[in-house]
């Protein structure tokens, strides 16, 4: 069901279409169905969340509605049925977002980290994850693996809690990882780019979980 989830929303983000190429990502997508999945929300509040313009705030709720995600009427859209569940499979893996202080292995001045449930088994160095985040604008992210009851940095740190004892005690703290889980943290200049970043990053992961 993740990898249908995620092969979908790549194909509705790649779609051509007459006019100027579509200014949104699979990550615009994404936030807009967990939009839709909290009340109805229309084309200009939208575009208004997402930082677009209302031509794209347009095409994705065209896009969306054609793909049978969504159902609109004249209070906004809203998930379908069919919506609800695939975003549900997404949550399933992906159970908490949250924005944390100053995190030393990242220079930036905010900070977003999300848990992505039993995901350790497929990270490697952490490369990819980081590379996706910096390819969004944000400047760094770090993978983090909760393995053998302790956190670490593959690469980088065996003992995370030993090397970084401030940061391991925010995030046993805010995340409660439990055995297998992924913590991947992101920085950036602003709020949303450590955001999305840390989306952009849990994103390579999805249908590998």
């Amino acid at each position: 069901m993740a990898h249908k989830f995620k092969q979908l929303l790549e194909k509705i983000a790649k779609e051509k279409a007459p006019g100027p190429a579509p200014t949104f990502s699979i990550l615009h997508l994404l936030r807009a169905m967990e939009l839709g999945a909290e009340k109805p929300i229309g084309r200009t509040k939208l575009s208004a969340e997402l930082k677009i313009g209302q031509g794209a705030a347009r095409t994705i709720i065209s896009r969306l509605r054609e793909a049978g995600l969504i159902s609109t009427s004249k209070m906004g859209y809203t998930l379908t049925t069919k919506g609800l569940k695939l975003l549900g499979e997404y949550r399933k893996i992906f159970q908490e977002k949250i924005k944390i202080g100053e995190y030393e292995l990242i220079n930036a001045k905010h900070n977003f980290a999300i848990l992505a449930k039993n995901c350790g088994h497929k990270i490697r160095s952490g490369i990819e994850q980081r590379d996706a985040a910096v390819k969004i604008g944000a400047k760094g992210a770090v993978t983090i693996v909760f393995k053998n009851g302790r956190l670490t940095i593959p690469s980088v740190s065996e003992n995370f809690a030993r090397d970084f004892p401030s940061a391991a005690k925010q995030i046993l703290k805010l995340l409660q990882p439990e055995e297998n889980d992924v913590i991947i943290i992101s920085g950036a200049d602003t709020p949303d780019l450590a955001e999305q970043g840390t989306i952009a990053a849990a994103w390579t992961l999805f249908d590998d979980c």
